[in-house]
Order: C-alpha cells, then structure tokens, then sequence
C-alpha cells in the first residue's frame, strides 16, 4: 500500500508500505478521507515521533476483520462494508481515570493507537481501539468523517470551560481548531468573539457568527469596550505560546476562565502576575485531545451539519499532494487539508 511518510516538517516521501496483518478481534480499514492535524505541524511536537506515518483523523472502510469478529461497545459486530471514524486512541473504560471521564490520563487509552497511521491507504485497528470506533451516517461524506477527532477536542474544551447562559466567549487564533469553536459556541447561543491577524480567517469566522477582531490592534480595550467594560467570560487561547496566553489572561472578564488549548514546547516556563489573577477569581484550565464521549457529539454535531468542511474553508487533495497541503498549512496558505484516497 501506498503512505505518506514524515521524516520532517519539510521532508514527506510517499512510499510503498505493507498491508498491515489483522490479529482476532482486528479491523481492517480502507482509507477514505483523513485531514491533516495542525497539531502535526508544529516542530517539537512531531519531529519527536519522525519517521512515522502521520495522520489521525480518519474515516474509512472496513475491507477485513479479524477472527473472531469485533464488536462495538453495544455489542453489534462491525460488518465489512461498513464506514467508520476511528479513533487513533481508545480507553479501557474500567480504569479510575475512565471511571470520573477523564479517558485521555487512561494507560490504555494513551498505549493504543491505530497501525500505522492515518496517511495510508489502509490501516488496522486494534482491539483495543473499538471502543471509540463510530460508524458514520449514510448521509455523512468521509470528508465530513474527518473533521469527528478535531472537532471532538473542541467539544471537550468547550465542556471543560463550562460556560453558563449567557457568558460570552473570546476565541483567540482562528485556525481551524479556533473556527470550530466559533462554529459549536455559536451553537449553543453564544455571543462569540474572536481574533487574528489573517483577513480571510476572520472572514470565516464572521460567516460562522462572530465578531472579530484583527490581531494586530488593541484587542482588550475593543473586547472590552463591547463587553461593558468586563471581557468575555470563557476565553479560548489557541495558539501555543506566551504572549497568546497573556493576552487570553488580559482578555478575561472577572471571575471567567482562560482555556488552554495548545501546549507549550515542554521545558518552557512561563510567568504571570498570579496576584492579579487571584483577586479577579480567573480559572485556568488545560484542554487535551479528546475522548469517546466527545467524539459521539462531535458525530451528532457534523449529522446536523452544524459544521461542515465547506464552512471550515477546507481543501481537498490526494496522497500525491500531502507534501504541498502539509507546507499550506504550515505556512497558513491553508485553513484544514483534507486529504482523499
């Protein structure tokens, strides 16, 4: 089989793979659409993990299945033929983690993942994985199907913010991870405020609802200045770097939460003024990845086309163009490559 393999972030080769080998209880998946990550453009966070076959978004087919054969967490066996998004990361659901909801700190659920990748044309899930495996609605595209893992990180930050009736919300960077969050706040009710230096993506969230701001201006004051003086109440700081968080902090309304949603290089230190954070009540909360419960609502928010990739500003490609669509998004030529198989 054919995969897109990274050995860097300016180094993508395509190359001839095998077909991975179905052990009882295995899926065999054909490959039918898988976006690119924008977590997988960030150098220290991929170049630890090169080579590799990147990619875990997908949705795809079931060509094969091991014996005996697996079944969903409701008993139902998978059936050849059927579509499926797949989960590059599943839980044990018995552990204490498991038990309070928090999947992402499960053993299993960080041990597991999906052979050998997503950017291939097939890929095997392991047994373990069923357990965050959704077969996708007949009306869904793989296109569609692609977006359930990125948007489900967003439901979970959105979940993890806890905003009430009423509060408003701030976005700060509108990649395509900041654009779902427009796009489900929006959904809920939400007056949503947003920010970035790039015309167009504010275009896009300004077609998803909001209302924006450049970056580049004095954002707090005219966040403030059409919030009565307070700031927003959530603010969701997307990119993952000092001066973005700061900015978040500032940006806060009294007694409101900051959500981080993008992690620092590790090693970094990073230094606020906590006396001021303190005496304005502000919460500060970590937002990572996503688990099976967030992605059945991501599933029920794309059935609804609440979002869909058009909305998104999403291109499409092929195996052959993952190296170019890769550079697009690095670059920020591109919003969200998908790529088709």
């Amino acid at each position: 089989m054919r995969a897109a393999v990274l050995y860097d972030i300016d180094d993508i080769r395509i190359e001839d793979r095998p077909i991975p080998s179905l052990r009882g209880g295995d899926l065999l998946v054909r490959t039918l659409a898988s976006g690119i990550c924008s977590g997988d453009v960030m150098p220290w966070y991929i170049r630890r993990k090169a080579p590799l076959i990147f990619g875990h978004e997908p949705a795809g087919e079931i060509v094969a299945i091991g014996d005996p054969a697996p079944h969903d967490r409701e008993g139902v066996p998978f059936r050849i033929g059927e579509r499926v998004f797949v989960h590059h990361h599943a839980p044990c659901f018995a552990c204490r983690a498991c038990e309070r909801g928090d999947y992402v700190q499960c053993t299993a659920w960080r041990a597991s993942k999906i052979e050998p990748g997503a950017m291939a044309e097939y890929f095997r899930v392991p047994a373990e994985n069923l357990g965050d495996t959704l077969r996708l609605p007949a009306d869904l595209s793989a296109e569609a199907g692609s977006l359930v893992e990125p948007l489900a990180c967003v439901v979970k930050s959105l979940r993890r913010a806890r905003p009430r009736a009423g509060d408003t919300i701030y976005m700060v960077g509108l990649g395509v991870m900041g654009l779902l969050h427009v796009a489900v706040a929006r959904s809920h009710g939400h007056v949503v405020f947003a920010s970035d230096f790039s015309e167009p993506r504010r275009a896009l969230a300004q077609s998803l609802g909001a209302h924006t701001f450049d970056a580049g201006s004095d954002v707090v004051t005219e966040l403030q200045a059409q919030t009565h003086g307070r700031g927003a109440e959530i603010v969701i700081c997307g990119p993952g770097n000092a001066a973005a968080l700061d900015h978040a902090i500032a940006a806060c309304a009294p007694g409101g939460t900051v959500v981080q949603f993008t992690p620092f290089e590790p090693g970094t230190s990073y230094a606020f003024d906590q006396s001021t954070a303190y005496f304005r009540d502000l919460t500060l909360v970590a937002s990572y990845s996503c688990g099976p419960a967030d992605t059945r609502v991501a599933l029920d928010v794309l059935q609804k086309k609440t979002v869909t990739p058009s909305m998104l500003g999403a291109t499409v490609t092929t195996l052959d163009g993952v190296a170019a669509a890769y550079a697009d998004l690095r670059s920020g030529r591109a919003v969200k490559p998908i790529v088709l198989f």
